[in-house]
């Protein structure tokens, strides 16, 4: 809905536009008449509004659309604050949603395997054939999103999410609940590809400073809360099916705010929509985006977008080496879901209910990051403003300001030391006549040095491909995840 508003808005701003200038609105004779291609027999305007450029090609003249400046209202990063923070939280909640479907299933892992006569390493494969199916889908949701736009790949994507997690539920067997948990997988993966995309479509570098962190803290919540979600199910009134119910209900809720209210925010995807109004208005068909001046075909395109991931990340040794390291640390994160029972359970004597809400603790953790958003905020704003003093100006007068994608380091670099720390902490200190408060603190401690390695992984990746983010960060899915 609020994308066709959307698309009506451009409309509307192209006929004002059209208004201004008569000649564009002017239609010349049909070039078919004279059986001759439309773009050498129509004249050039001789005078062209701000956002549409004239370029000659082998072909003849194409008028190529752009934004009209910095300040263009149809460009997503000047939508109102109100808006981008709203779009902003429904990836985050999407993001939220998916992530807790990926763990929820751990904290109802003895009543699982009971269900099915199964022994509790089988029951736990529902959380790794999961990740799995986000390893597959992360090929292609990323790339996908850079050829149909972001809403298209939400909205798609999170309807047969729903559809597979109701089949989980419904599962008779655990075959049957490992193959439609692995399809979950494939797709529940868009949210987390793609929204870095999305953040990078409404916010500029130094916003994003604030506005990431915010997303990962709260994104962040679904894997780790997911065990919390599910601590009394199984054991009272809820059935432990009642994992994939609850997922179910946050995902209608969700879509619905998706469908309603987000707008798209892929800019070369909202130009070709402004290329489109301008043909059918003027009846010249010259008007393109630079979308629009790819002719391939949508296989085609896809497949390039899919290689670009692994191209990106052959010519990128960063990409690689932040992916392993990401890799590690989730290794070891999802090496909890199970690790915890041993932790708090076999050695402290917790029941399962208060295990699994021993995961609030790493979410404390997490939290705490957002204690150094201000001071990350202060030193990245300062260094661009001496980028900016220092850029020359460009041929059309404007300041070309270029920041370093390693300002984003700030955060691994003071949170990264306290992963091991926690690490050893939680292991040298884990026996029960120590008190149970030191690995449930160590687990905060372990929970604030990943998310600020995540945090300063995705800024880095972002800000050094732009619009081709989707791309690098399914790489990065794609390798943690498996």
């Amino acid at each position: 809905m609020q994308a066709y508003l959307q698309y009506r808005r451009i409309g509307q701003a192209v006929q004002k536009q059209l208004d201004d200038y008569p000649e564009l609105a002017h239609l010349p004779n049909s070039p078919q008449d004279q059986g001759q291609p439309e773009t050498d027999t129509k004249p050039e305007f001789s005078n062209l509004p701000p956002g549409i450029q004239c370029q000659h090609t082998d072909s003849g003249t194409i008028y190529l659309v752009t934004w009209a400046d910095e300040h263009d209202a149809l460009n997503p990063q000047n939508y109102t604050l109100a808006s981008r923070l709203a779009a902003t939280l429904n990836v985050t909640a999407l993001a939220f949603v998916v992530g807790a479907a990926s763990s929820i299933e751990s904290g109802v892992l003895p009543q699982n395997a009971a269900a099915f006569g199964v022994s509790d390493v089988v029951a736990s494969l529902a959380t790794g054939i999961y990740l799995l199916g986000f390893a597959a889908g992360s090929l292609v949701s990323g790339p996908l999103s850079e050829v149909l736009g972001r809403n298209s790949v939400y909205a798609g994507s999170l309807t047969l999410f729903m559809i597979w997690i109701m089949a989980s539920g419904l599962a008779p067997n655990i075959g049957a609940q490992l193959a439609f948990r692995f399809l979950a997988g494939i797709f529940g993966c868009p949210p987390l590809t793609c929204a870095g995309g999305t953040v990078a479509d409404l916010w500029n570098p130094l916003e994003k400073t604030l506005l990431f962190p915010m997303y990962a803290i709260l994104s962040f919540g679904g894997p780790v809360l997911g065990p919390v979600i599910a601590s009394w199910m199984g054991q009272g009134v809820l059935s432990w099916r009642w994992t994939s119910w609850i997922i179910l209900i946050a995902s209608g809720l969700v879509m619905a705010t998706v469908i309603l209210f987000q707008p798209e925010t892929y800019s070369p995807l909202l130009l070709k929509w402004k290329a489109h109004q301008l043909r059918t208005r003027t009846g010249d068909k010259r008007f393109r985006a630079a979308m629009e001046l790819e002719k391939t075909a949508l296989v085609t395109r896809m497949a390039g977008a899919c290689f670009r991931q692994f191209e990106l990340t052959m010519h990128e040794p960063i990409i690689l080496l932040i992916s392993l390291y990401m890799t590690i640390i989730y290794i070891v994160l999802f090496t909890f879901f199970d690790g915890y029972e041993y932790i708090y359970t076999d050695v402290h004597g917790l029941s399962q209910g208060l295990t699994n809400i021993v995961w609030v603790a790493m979410y404390c953790g997490i939290m705490l990051v957002g204690l150094l958003v201000p001071l990350v905020y202060r030193w990245t704003k300062r260094e661009f403003q001496r980028a900016a003093a220092e850029a020359e100006p460009g041929a059309d007068g404007k300041k070309k300001v270029h920041t370093r994608p390693e300002n984003r380091l700030w955060f691994a670099m003071m949170g990264a030391p306290f992963i091991p720390i926690g690490l050893f902490w939680m292991g040298w200190t884990d026996y029960s006549n120590i008190s149970i408060w030191s690995p449930i603190i160590a687990s905060a401690v372990f929970g604030f040095g990943t998310i600020t390695v995540f945090i300063s992984s995705y800024m880095y990746v972002i800000d050094s491909y732009d619009i081709y983010a989707a791309s690098a960060l399914g790489f990065m899915t794609v390798s943690r995840v498996y």
